[in-house]
């Protein structure tokens, strides 16, 4: 009889360690390591060998014929951009989010809107009768979506078998449990085999497979971090649920670029996808407000124009506070040291407040320029005007430096009725200004910025 073997797994980043530690060596938190029982078993990862069913063997790089990846076609305009224009067929992508933000709203629109085959939609937390009100809530019908409640690995695999499904949707994955493995469902151990299992099915049967994920209290997707490594995509759905929007990004993708995002709006009857963000991010005002500035901003392929705001006043309590709410607050501060040592603009006693409106996190150094602009403005009392927007970085020693997609960016504003940009010098070269009804003002020293803004 063989014996019993045990081993000790974090559940924050699921390393292994074969003793109980009070704090784990790999991600040092403390209170994580949790018993397990590991039992032997045959290999569950997917290989070429057992797939073809013939040994593999090593041919040069030039030989390798090159195929078309097809992609199945989904209604969801936000979800194909940020998967790179569709599904492709084997692949198997995790969906990650807060709880209550919107998962599993957005893939039972997913399920629901697909035709032409059978979508099954499996629900470890949720009964059938749930679900059913949530579908009648969205508000899309479907003869061809299943809905299957379980949480065992071998009899969803076995229903998956037999109904033949063109996409299969997991939710979540910390509900599952497989057999083969001792352990309480959503350890480290369950969730890793789990997850191989699925992945074996998405690659043998071409199937994609989508598989929601919890996440942890820092933000970052629950088990272990071999998960992100096995699926084929990685996608985070943030937002903040004071607001109506919410944002789809991409950590990894096999198959697209990782720089896309989709933004959508929380309804009543579900997600809503937001085609032209740019203008729900803008402001309409009556009348021009000072500390307030638009930026021509890229996520990715994709241009944004998004409105700064800024709030400059005096420390009230002698120690000055630096708040930045959807911006690096260390770049922020890099860019009132620029101001004070370069331009002369006494910020070091006054308390600056930045925010960047709608909700959403920017990270694009291309909208330098319009926050430097919205604080002065708040700080000196002038308003900018409504008509004009802004795409620059600014470097340390004042200078404006040129950003990317300089075209795209004016393209954007001329769309939404800018009168004039304000960008780099050096974003000229070789740029046809002529050919943009909006005016385009090349900048390249902030002191010829103020002067042409607030003289």
């Amino acid at each position: 009889m063989s014996k019993t073997k045990t081993s000790y797994f974090c559940q924050n980043c699921g390393a292994e360690s074969v003793k109980w530690q009070g704090k784990c060596p790999s991600c040092n938190e403390w209170n994580t390591l949790v018993e397990e029982i590991v039992t032997k078993t045959s290999k569950t990862g997917f290989t070429r060998s057992s797939a073809d069913g013939k040994n593999a063997k090593a041919i040069p790089i030039g030989e390798i014929g090159q195929q078309e990846q097809s992609r199945l076609a989904i209604y969801d305009g936000e979800l194909s951009r940020v998967l790179g224009g569709g599904i492709v067929p084997g692949s198997l992508v995790l969906f990650g989010g807060e709880p209550g933000i919107g998962k599993s709203t957005l893939m039972l629109q997913l399920a629901l809107m697909l035709k032409g085959f059978k979508v099954i939609y499996v629900s470890g937390e949720e009964s059938e009768q749930q679900i059913r009100m949530r579908a009648e809530r969205i508000g899309i019908t479907n003869e061809q979506c299943f809905i299957l409640t379980e949480t065992n690995t071998q009899n969803i695999l076995q229903q998956l078998q037999q109904l033949q499904a063109g996409l299969v949707i997991i939710d979540s994955i910390q509900t599952l449990h497989t057999s083969t493995i001792e352990s309480s469902p959503g350890s480290v151990s369950q969730v890793r085999e789990c997850a191989a299992e699925l992945l074996r099915y998405a690659k043998e049967s071409g199937t994609p497979v989508f598989i929601i994920g919890h996440i942890t209290k820092e933000g970052s997707l629950a088990g272990p971090k071999v998960l992100e490594h096995m699926v084929d995509t990685v996608l985070q759905f943030e937002g903040d649920r004071n607001h109506v929007y919410r944002l789809l990004r991409t950590t990894k993708n096999r198959f697209g670029s990782t720089n896309e995002l989709g933004i959508y709006e929380m309804q009543g009857n579900g997600l809503r996808e937001v085609r032209n963000p740019s203008e729900i991010l803008i402001t309409q005002r009556e009348s021009a407000t000072s500390g307030v500035a638009i930026a021509a901003s890229m996520e990715g392929n994709r241009p944004l124009l998004i409105e700064t705001q800024a709030l400059v006043s005096s420390a009230a309590y002698g120690t000055p506070q630096r708040s930045s709410t959807g911006y690096d607050l260390r770049r922020l501060n890099m860019l009132l040291a620029v101001l004070e040592k370069r331009c002369g603009f006494r910020l070091g006693i006054k308390d600056v407040f930045l925010n960047i409106a709608g909700g959403i996190k920017v990270e694009d150094p291309g909208i330098d320029l319009a926050l430097v602009c919205a604080i002065l403005s708040s700080n000196e009392e002038i308003p900018l005007s409504q008509h004009i927007t802004f795409a620059g970085e600014v470097g340390l020693t004042g200078e404006i430096r040129p950003v990317t997609r300089i075209e795209q960016r004016i393209a954007e504003a001329e769309k939404l009725g800018f009168k004039k940009i304000y960008i780099s010098a050096y974003n000229k070269k070789g740029m046809n200004a002529s050919s943009h009804s909006i005016e385009v003002v090349s900048v390249s020293k902030m002191e010829d910025l103020f002067q042409k803004l607030f003289s």
